[in-house]
């Protein structure tokens, strides 16, 4: 069992273990009202109650990613409470939509583990699904995360590293349930550009910047309980290299995605998560750009009305996204880049 209060250690991960995340937390309007606040979101299917009834809908979801965060939350305190550092991500399917009054929990499992050759350190990979009251799973996702070790003399683990799919199969992708674009309005959605008008290899500046403030950034991470120190205690990151406070990766995550809006906007939901790397890190006062470039596309079986658009999304800090690039000229990332993540979106389609 996980101690609460100091966290687990690399020593402390066992393959098959199963931690269940304490607690439980139930969505409020409140929280979306914050999660907007907080990022600006102007997708209309979450916006508007009136515009998701439109669409098949109880009533606007809650933000896809304001779920994962909340799930992701949940298991800070017994996966990465002593972590250096989150490593990727994989195998990310969103499942059942969420609305306010819904209570969300997670388990995870620890399907791989690999001590690092510094001896102090190691990788364990773990499989966490969020589940509803009624347990219908809403997320689950494979993440890997470097925690340090209690201490370096202790005996290495034996090397399990999990197959992980680069990507989620087209086939294997969940619509959400009654959801239809048949008589869709593009004029509230925001744009006319639908998933015909796009092509592979096209690439969307997302144009705006958002600059981080403090406040926001450890607001957002209260927001979804996340109790990693290093978004919080700037006593005991002053004796660090970058001696401040780390913004939350997931922050970057929701500024890149709010920000897609401009070229997105009838992108309403996130399907699934293929992969992503969290490059950089980012700091209160860096400005978050992001733009996009469509990887693939796939068509949805028996429905005319929607389609799936596969998109690599790249967030800067203190950099605009005119010359789209992210590489040096040595293939190495270049240093404004903070985010590289691989998505399948929702798309409207022209009928």
């Amino acid at each position: 069992m996980t101690n609460r209060a100091h966290g687990n250690y690399f020593e402390d991960f066992s393959l098959g273990q199963v931690i269940r995340h304490a607690t439980p937390r139930t969505v409020t309007t409140g929280d979306v009202s914050l999660y907007s606040a907080l990022y600006g979101m102007r997708f209309a299917l979450q916006s508007s109650d009136v515009f998701a009834g439109d669409c098949g809908l109880e009533r606007a979801p809650v933000d896809d990613l304001l779920t994962f965060h909340i799930i992701f939350g949940k298991t800070v305190a017994d996966i990465s409470i002593n972590a250096v550092a989150n490593l990727g991500y994989a195998e990310c399917r969103f499942c059942t939509p969420v609305y306010p009054g819904d209570t969300l929990s997670a388990v995870s499992r620890v399907i791989g583990l690999k001590q690092n050759s510094n001896g102090r350190t190691g990788n364990v990979y773990v499989r966490t699904t969020g589940t509803n009251q009624r347990n219908e799973k809403v997320v689950e996702y494979v993440r890997w995360v470097m925690v340090n070790k209690r201490d370096a003399a202790s005996p290495a683990v034996a090397t399990v590293i999990p197959e992980l799919a680069a990507v989620v199969a087209a086939e294997d992708l969940v619509i959400p349930q009654n959801l239809h674009f048949q008589d869709y309005d593009s004029d509230l959605a925001g744009s006319g550009k639908m998933w015909q008008d796009y092509t592979v290899g096209d690439k969307i500046n997302h144009v705006d910047g958002m600059t981080i403030e403090a406040a926001d950034h450890m607001l957002a991470t209260r927001l979804y309980q996340n109790t990693a120190k290093v978004h919080f205690n700037l006593q005991a990151m002053k004796a660090g290299r970058l001696g401040e406070r780390i913004v939350y990766g997931g922050h970057i995550i929701s500024l890149a995605r709010a920000l897609s809006f401009n070229g997105l906007a009838n992108a309403h939901n996130i399907l699934a998560i293929n992969g992503g790397r969290h490059v950089n890190p980012a700091l209160a006062g860096d400005t978050i750009y992001a733009w996009s470039e469509v990887v693939a596309k796939a068509e949805i079986a028996s429905r005319p009305d929607l389609a799936a658009l596969r998109c690599r999304l790249v967030a800067l800090k203190n950099k605009t996204a005119d010359d789209f690039s992210y590489k040096t000229d040595d293939g190495k990332y270049d240093p404004a880049v903070l985010l590289d993540l691989d998505l399948w979106l929702l798309v409207a389609k022209i009928l």
